[in-house]
């Protein structure tokens, strides 16, 4: 039921509240912008940034913009027109209509994966939307991988405890060459006595007794005494433990249900 939830939530494009003026966004081409000038109506200009991240600029002709932050842009447009006779303490304003120039990357259980272009101050969450949200095959814990310093930084964020926990901070605000990455879902194994043996989705704190039930349960020869569950180390050696039905499954765990002996 908490996977419909989280998939329905996903699917129908759950938008979280976006920063409507982010004066630290690095500006770059393919960006729009509307820039104004405090009492100056006549210099009002929406245009979009060229290759080289300039823009054309009433008085003062093409101004590189890219590159730089919406408030450093602000700043230079200013002094330029201070600096060129035309106004005297300009005050001058520049929003971001469209972040064309920034673009990420939405890969693995998807429903549409692909690179898309962050047209607003976005979030995980609105990226994902975008993407048709998790597939069904999807896990629950999604990875961000971000470039920073030459370096790839990594980020595991819950979904479930995000969404329906209600702890919406946990989202991340995406930017520019992100990579969201959501892998397929853990798996759990069952064999021997039980009405459906095969592969089946490790859903959390699963118990051995909750995988029993999911496979159908024991047959008539089968039985609870000495369940065993096959697990692999980190050393990659595989373990066989005897279990209670209460005990927690991890992933890729084989689960093996024994033949009554009377």
């Amino acid at each position: 039921m908490a996977r419909i939830c989280l998939l329905l939530l996903l699917l129908f494009g759950l938008s979280l509240p976006a920063i409507a003026d982010r004066k630290d966004y690095q500006l770059s081409p393919g960006d729009v912008v509307k820039i104004t000038v405090y009492d100056h109506p006549d210099l009002a200009t929406e245009a979009r940034l060229n290759e080289s991240g300039g823009v054309s600029f009433p008085l003062l002709g093409e101004i590189k913009l890219g590159g730089g932050t919406a408030q450093q842009a602000e700043a230079n447009i200013a002094r330029s027109l201070e600096q060129g006779g035309f106004i005297k303490k300009a005050q001058v304003n520049l929003i971001v209509l469209q972040f064309r120039g920034q673009q990420v990357n939405v890969l693995g259980q998807v429903n549409r994966p692909g690179r898309y272009p962050i047209e607003q101050t976005s979030t995980l969450a609105d990226i994902l939307a975008l993407a048709g949200g998790v597939a069904s095959s999807g896990a629950d814990q999604i990875v961000l991988i971000r470039r920073n310093g030459g370096r790839d930084e990594r980020q595991t964020i819950d979904t479930l405890e995000m969404f329906l926990d209600g702890k919406l901070a946990k989202d991340r605000e995406v930017a520019g060459g992100d990579v969201i990455f959501v892998p397929r879902y853990p798996q759990i194994y069952i064999y021997g006595e039980v009405q459906r043996p095969g592969a089946f989705r490790l859903e959390r704190n699963m118990s051995v007794v909750q995988a029993l039930s999911v496979g159908g349960g024991l047959t008539q020869r089968g039985t609870q005494r000495g369940i065993r569950v096959m697990r692999r180390g980190q050393d990659g050696q595989t373990q066989t433990l005897e279990v209670a039905l209460s005990d927690p499954l991890k992933p890729d765990d084989v689960i093996y249900v024994k033949e009554s002996l009377f």
